[in-house]
């Protein structure tokens, strides 16, 4: 496993910029939940989660585009060098949150892969944004690319059980987890749906009792 002086000696300067935007990603998403519960709103996040790619991913990472695997080379051939783990109540917050970044003026979307409208074949789902924000390091200014991954609790732990089959190359059933796996992904999403009908059910509720 790597430990931080494997990612000092790998990233070198790189690191404090790379671990600055995700200071600064964190502090922007912070920030939406104050905003939402200084005005008398729920907050729409669970927790947040940051990752600076480890040196041996990375390696991978840049050899497999041709690369050589040198720090050197990540600003503007990788985009997730740095990435966030954005965890919310209802899907309908990982479309607000994700909104609300995007409209911010001094972020940057670069790109979006939307899937939980359109799921990958194995059911994954989760919203993929990859943004840049701006880092002062002394009198220099880095626009920092850094991947973002909003998903719902029962997304992320469908994800954690996925992510597991994955990587176990000797499993003999694994047609038939991933078959089931499939099936329960289209069943949370299901059910995530009527959470949403349930809980817009108790607030329209609890407006009437106010009244």
């Amino acid at each position: 496993m790597d430990n931080t002086s494997d990612f000092k000696d790998f990233y070198g300067s790189l690191q404090l910029i790379y671990d600055s935007a995700l200071i600064n990603i964190v502090s922007r998403l912070n920030i939406i939940r104050k905003y939402k519960t200084a005005n008398g709103y729920r907050d729409p996040i669970e927790n947040i989660k940051t990752r600076l790619k480890s040196p041996e991913s990375m390696k991978k990472k840049l050899i497999s585009k041709g690369l050589e695997p040198v720090s050197e080379n990540i600003p503007g051939n990788i985009n997730d060098a740095a990435g966030a783990r954005v965890i919310c109540t209802y899907v309908d917050d990982v479309y607000e949150v994700a909104n609300t970044l995007a409209a911010q003026k001094d972020l940057n979307v670069i790109t979006i892969k939307d899937y939980i409208k359109t799921p990958k074949t194995s059911g994954y789902r989760s919203y993929h944004m990859i943004i840049e924000v701006p880092i002062y390091i002394g009198e220099e200014c880095h626009n920092v690319r850094a991947e973002l991954q909003i998903r719902t609790l029962s997304m992320d732990f469908w994800a954690s059980l996925e992510h597991k089959i994955h990587y176990k190359h000797d499993i003999p059933s694994r047609a038939i987890i991933e078959s089931e796996l499939r099936r329960c992904a289209d069943e949370v999403a299901s059910v995530e749906m009527n959470f949403i009908t349930i809980r817009d059910m108790i607030n329209a509720a609890q407006k009437e009792d106010e009244r």
